[in-house]
Order: C-alpha cells, then structure tokens, then sequence
C-alpha cells in the first residue's frame, strides 16, 4: 500500500532524513535515494513490531502538502508490504460455488499449499500486477 513520507534531503555528509506521518514517532535516513523505499519499509516494521496498534491507513498526500509542520523537504509515496508488518493470519468466511472450491483444492495441493495460502498468494500476486 502506498504510503507517505516526508524526506528531508541530505547531502554529500549527511543522509536523507525519513518521516512517516502516519507512523507517529517513525523516523529512518538513507544515504541514497535508491534505499528509501527499502528503509522505508525497515522502519515500519521495526516500529510496528510487537504492536498490538492498528495498521492507519494512509493519509491523503494533499493533505499532509498542506501542513506548516512539512517545508523544506520532499514528498514521496512508498509502497509497504502490509503483511511484513501485520503477518498474524485472519480468519475470515467467504463464499464460492462449490466445484470452484473443489478445483482450488486439487491445485493448492498439487502445488504443496493449503487452500489459505493457495489463496492468499494469488491474491497478492493479482493486486501486485503479476
């Protein structure tokens, strides 16, 4: 999910500085710009881990564009994976034809998965456009 940052930029002594608005007190740096969507990410969860806190939803960049507290710096929206972040499993109820569920079965086991994991996994795939 894309998320804001606020980078504050750095130079040849001093790296990028990160803020996660929407992570109150999440700070991370990067020395190149190529490793902030990797630090970012680092950061989060770090700061998420052993949280009992809901994950927020991202906060709109127009929003935050408007805020006094941001001048100086730069905007950008990097894309965190959720599930490093919250990865304990959800039970949920969903409802599909039968022989549709039947087909899921034979090829999640052909595939050495579980139905959840099967389901799971191609879900991620679809939303990442694979």
């Amino acid at each position: 999910m894309l998320y804001p940052v606020y980078v504050q930029v750095g130079d040849k002594k001093h790296a990028h500085g990160i803020e996660f608005p929407d992570f109150p007190g999440c700070f991370s740096a990067a020395d190149d710009w190529q490793e902030i969507n990797r630090m970012a990410q680092e950061a989060v969860e770090c700061h998420m881990a052993g949280e009992k806190l809901p994950i927020p939803a991202p906060t709109a960049l127009e929003k935050l564009a408007a805020d006094p507290r941001y001048k100086g710096g730069v905007w950008m929206l990097v894309d965190l994976d959720l599930t490093r972040i919250d990865p304990a499993p959800k039970r949920v109820n969903i409802s599909l034809p039968g022989s549709l569920l039947s087909q899921i079965d034979s090829y999640a086991q052909t595939q050495h998965l579980t139905r959840s994991g099967f389901l799971a996994k191609v879900a991620q795939e679809a939303m990442s456009g694979q």
